[in-house]
This record gives structure tokens, sequence and C-alpha cells, in this order.
């Protein structure tokens, strides 16, 4: 017992999550159709995911591009190569992994190189570039694979929507760490060669190619899912069953307790009626501010039966990690590796995270408030 309320007191999403479920069957008490409303297919696709992406970090397979890193020799290269490793990475591998390969080199990098004062406003663009790139694609976070998976939006028609905001934010980006390192474009930072990352293990291949039958069933619509779900967990089973002990089952149960609270909900027809009259045409507006309570990913859940516009929720949901910690598991994340190597700074990052953050919101809300009307 202790166990589970150091579990539930490390991971505060999931405590919030498992007591809305828990209040929602004591407003609409459990029945069959909860059992049916929950989405099975995202949960499953999820599983895969998750399985798949600890395979990559565990056999290293980013690390030939981050090798790379070591042949900059300024600040403002090496920025740029970081920050943007992390924003195409983020597109495939979602963001919170990107995030968990870069920001720890991130800081070993400029710690070695006695530029320990750009840390902070680095990983901070680099939280921003795992938010923004990762919106181009339906499985580069988990909001954007449950939304997807419920819309029926081509994988096509997804990208083309969400290209201008993509594109944009990488401009943006640019400009941000220029004007970081406007007094000294092309100040060096003398890089220790001598311990490079590691080697990609034997078994990337296998999770790539496990990747791969993910990404067709995602972007397939198939109803075989289920089959691929057995696939991936058969053949990791096989290959390195102790893999599942690292898995992050968090973000799944996470899911699965607003599945329960969204359904309880929706089932209450008072409640239904307020919602769905309060979030009807304000999609992208309730997104931002509810993620800022409960975060974007159960926001996306708990919203997505009262919408009526598909881009305003997908576009709320994706600029909400703009706006504070609590707006994206992401940034989260990448508060406790920041905190990990520097114990008690933790209000220093907030500091610095809000302050750039809240500068690049500022920018990219309103056109994306008016990109929302164009429906997917």
């Amino acid at each position: 017992m202790s166990k589970i309320f150091g579990l539930l007191k490390r991971e505060p999403m999931l405590t919030v999550s498992a007591a809305a479920a828990l209040v929602s069957l004591f407003i609409t008490p459990p029945s069959a159709r909860l059992l049916n409303d929950i989405d099975w297919h995202t949960l499953g696709t999820l599983l895969m995911m998750l399985c798949v992406l600890e395979g990559f970090k565990q056999e290293n397979v980013l690390y030939p591009l981050v090798r790379l890193s070591l042949k900059t020799g300024s600040l403002t290269g090496l920025s740029l190569f970081y920050i943007f490793g992390v924003f195409f990475s983020s597109m495939f591998v979602t963001n919170d992994v990107s995030l968990m390969i870069f920001v720890p080199l991130t800081i070993f990098t400029f710690r070695g190189g006695g530029k320990e004062r750009y840390i902070l406003p680095v990983i901070t663009m680099e939280n921003i570039a795992a938010v923004r790139g990762s919106l181009l694609m339906p499985f580069g976070s988990p909001q954007n694979l449950f939304l997807y998976s419920r819309y029926g939006i081509s994988a096509g028609r997804f990208m083309l929507h969400m290209l201008p905001l993509c594109a944009g934010s990488a401009v943006l980006l640019v400009i941000f760490v220029l004007v970081l390192y406007r007094k000294g474009l092309r100040e060096p930072i003398t890089l220790d060669r001598s311990q490079p990352p590691p080697e990609p293990g034997r078994g990337r291949w296998l999770y790539l190619g496990l990747f791969l039958l993910v990404v067709i069933t995602i972007v397939s619509r198939t109803d075989w899912w289920w089959i691929s779900v057995i696939a991936v967990v058969g053949v990791i089973a096989a290959a390195d069953r102790r893999l599942f002990l690292k898995v992050d089952y968090v973000l799944l149960f996470t899911f699965l307790f607003f599945f329960v609270f969204s359904s309880s909900i929706a089932a209450n027809e008072s409640i239904a009626g307020f919602l769905k009259s309060a979030v009807a045409g304000r999609e992208y507006w309730w997104a931002i501010g509810l993620s800022q309570i409960i975060s974007n990913v159960p926001a996306s859940i708990v919203l997505y039966p009262f919408s009526q516009s598909n881009a305003g929720l997908i576009y709320g949901a994706d600029t909400a990690g703009l706006c504070s910690l609590i707006g994206s598991l992401a940034s989260v994340i990448n508060y406790r590796i920041y905190v990990r190597e520097y114990p008690g700074q933790g209000g220093r990052f907030v500091k610095v995270f809000t302050l750039i953050s809240w500068a690049f919101f500022a920018i990219v809300v309103i056109p994306g408030f008016l990109l929302s009307s164009w429906e997917m």
C-alpha cells in the first residue's frame, strides 16, 4: 500500500486522473457502456509506441545524430543542432522521448564547455521545439495520436493543416536563438571529445522494424490494429522481456482513467449539455485553458465528446504546452531532468521557462486561433 501511495505522490497527473475517474463513477454509475466508450484502439496503439520507444532509448537508436554535435565549434551552431535535433526527432519518437535524449546531452555538453549560463534558455527552447515539432505528425504526441484516431482525418490532410504552425515555429526558434547569442553569434565552445556518445545497440533494427509496423498501423487506420499490438508485444517478449519493466505505464493508465472520466461525464445529460454549449465554437481556448489544470493530453480526452471543431481542439491542445509546465507532460519531463542535475533550482527553471515560453506563446497564439477555423 505504501508503494501505491508513493507512486501517486510522485505522479500527480496519475493521481488527478484516478481521482477524477473515481468521482465520475459516483456521478454516473458504471455500466456496460463504459467498457464500450473506452478507446481501446488508442490504448493499444499507445502501448505499442511506449514499448518501441523504450527500445529506442535502450538501443541508443538516435545517438549517431548526437555524435554529429561534436563537430560544431560555436554556441550558436551547437544550440541550433540540439534544438532542431529535438524538433525533428519529436515528429517520429514523440516529444517526451526526444527531450529525454537531448536535454541530458545539452546539460552535459554546456557544463563541460563552461557555458552553464546558457543551459536553461537552450533546454527551454528545446522544450518549445518538442511541443511545436511533434505537432506535425499524427503520432508526434499522445494528444495528436488520440485526436487523429477519433476524427478520421487522413495522415496527409493532418500534416497539411499542421505544416504552417510547424514551419512558422521553426523560423521563430531560429530567431530566438539569434537573439540569445546576439552579443556573440560566433562565441566558441570547447567540447569534450574524449567521451563520445555510446554506439547504437545490436537490437536497433528490431525496434526500427517494430516502429515501422506501428506507423503503418496508425496511418492505415486498420481494424486489425489488435494484431499489431499482439505482434509487437510478442516479439519484444521473445527478444527482451525485461524491457516491459521500463515502459511508462503511468501514461497508459492516465489515459485509461481519463477515458473513464470523460465517458462518465458524457453519460450525464445535464453536465454533458452544459459542456457541449460551453465548449462548442470555443474549442481552441478551452483546450488551452483546461490544459493548464490537467495538461493537454487529458484535456483532449475530456473535451473531445463536446467539441464540434476538430481543428480548434487539435490546435489548442498543441499550443497549450507553451503556457506553463502543467500544459504539457513533456514540459514536466524537462523540469524533472533539470532538477535532478541541479537540486534546489526548480524555481529558477520555472522563471526562465515561463519567460521564454510565454514570449513564444504570445507570438503564435493568435495565428493558431485564426488557423483553427480551417477545419480538417
